[in-house]
């Protein structure tokens, strides 16, 4: 009777020995481990996250001069991107032909206005805030800075406030130029002297020692030379400064025109030196500085002066005029943006520095529109095509290898500080005649 128990007990003793052995603590396999992204490989924009009916929220990263030299021009062009932003979320976004609606989210940071600061708060906007599509910051060198940062990241970037040939020189594909090249900034004013004072024939340089500035007056050099004007003066400053009377008092007496200057700050003071020391031209034409409305504030010393515009308010590119060249009209008339930006900004007027931000985020919406999609290669298929009339003028990229990105199709006009009939000073367009407001004048000290 013994034996069936005893191997009852075999039984029991080996399966307890298995369950024992079942619960062993044994540390598990170790997990595989996931790599790491390399640091130096692109990062790849994510996969379209909808939420909740269909939305997809596309962030636009940038960054702004909110402090530092570049401030006035830089603050005009984020004010255009946000009334962009605001105007076509408010709108219903951009609906794809999956039914996805698109709506835009911007992330940006202050660049300080320095070129160190904007390759490290790309490359943040790109990798933390995953911004899919990019704005340049203002000015050609900080653009350039962020260029390079959107090329090794797969991103499209939109350069608004840059105007450099030689950027689009350097072999990107994925840079796109809102603004008239800087070759072609100065060229006009040119022109005008010839017809103002057929007589004219001496032309005087003065301008800031920086990539924009040393581009338009090389360019400005060799047009007015071919035009059998001599250059008496060719000279340059370094940024920042702000006593121009070594230079001024370089001018010769008897010089027609005085041209060149550089970005807000330096061209104002420039331009109120030239003044005060009783300067005599028949021409005085300046960069950045004479389209912007705050210009003004120089009084007298305001008047007269030209400056080259990207875009005025006085401008007339109208979906009418579209028809006529045959290219499709996009976005707001001039007006409708005019007045809204008067709205949200209590009762500023835009400058041309606005125009271009707006327009920058109305070419990344025209794109993802007629794409159907926010894919990088899709829109850029969009944008290398792209033959586009809109309130800011016609815009088209050259496509080739040696340009690729560099604006070809928009115009560039010359505004004038001249007193209305009250004697208020206004800013007029003089050039191109087909929409000017008023006929250019000679600069009052000649």
């Amino acid at each position: 009777m013994r034996k069936p128990w005893f191997c009852v007990l075999v039984v029991l003793t080996v399966f307890g020995l298995m369950l024992s052995g079942c619960g062993k603590s044994e540390s598990p396999p170790p997990a595989a481990k996931k790599e790491a992204k390399p640091a130096e490989k692109p990062a790849v924009a994510e996969p379209a996250k909808k939420a909740a009916g269909g939305v997809r929220e596309v962030v636009i990263g940038f960054t702004s001069s909110q402090t530092g030299k570049l401030n006035v021009e830089a603050t005009r062009q984020i004010n255009g991107v946000t009334l962009w932003m605001d105007q076509v979320n408010a709108a219903g976004g951009v609906k794809l032909p999956d039914g996805t609606v698109v709506k835009f989210t911007a992330k940006y940071y202050d660049d300080e206005s320095k070129k160190e600061r904007v390759q490290e708060l790309y490359t943040k906007l790109i990798n933390t805030d995953k911004a899919e599509f990019l704005i340049s910051p203002y000015s050609s060198p900080l653009a350039e800075a962020a260029a390079l940062i959107a090329q090794q990241n797969n991103r499209i970037m939109l350069t608004a406030g840059a105007a450099s040939d030689s950027t689009y020189r350097m072999g990107f594909t994925l840079i796109y130029q809102t603004y008239t090249p800087s070759s072609r900034y100065l060229t006009p004013a040119v022109d005008v002297l010839a017809k103002l004072a057929p007589g004219a024939k001496k032309v005087a340089i003065v301008h800031e020692k920086d990539k924009f500035s040393t581009d338009v007056v090389k360019a400005l050099d060799a047009y007015a030379k071919s035009k059998g004007f001599e250059v008496v003066l060719f000279e340059g400053y370094e940024p920042g400064a702000t006593d121009f009377a070594p230079f001024i008092n370089k001018i010769p007496a008897g010089v027609d025109a005085i041209m060149g200057g550089g970005h807000f700050a330096d061209t104002s003071t420039f331009a109120r030196q030239v003044f005060e020391k009783g300067v005599k031209a028949k021409m005085v034409a300046l960069l950045v500085a004479p389209p912007e409305p705050k210009f003004a504030e120089l009084g007298e010393a305001a008047l007269g002066v030209i400056g080259p515009s990207q875009w005025e308010p006085a401008a007339k590119y109208t979906p009418e005029a579209a028809k006529v060249l045959n290219v499709e009209w996009f976005g707001p008339s001039i007006n409708d943006f005019t007045e809204s930006y008067k709205a949200k900004f209590k009762g500023e007027v835009p400058s041309y520095h606005s125009a271009g931000g707006y327009v920058a985020g109305l070419l990344i919406q025209y794109a993802i529109a007629k794409a159907g999609s926010v894919d990088t290669q899709a829109v850029k298929k969009v944008l290398d095509g792209c033959d586009l009339a809109t309130f800011y003028g016609r815009l088209k990229f050259d496509n080739t290898p040696q340009n690729h990105g560099l604006q070809v199709g928009h115009e560039m006009i010359l505004t004038q500080w001249q007193k209305d009939p009250q004697g208020k000073l206004v800013n007029q367009v003089v050039y191109p005649e087909a929409f000017r407001t008023a006929p250019t004048a000679l600069y009052p000290r000649n």
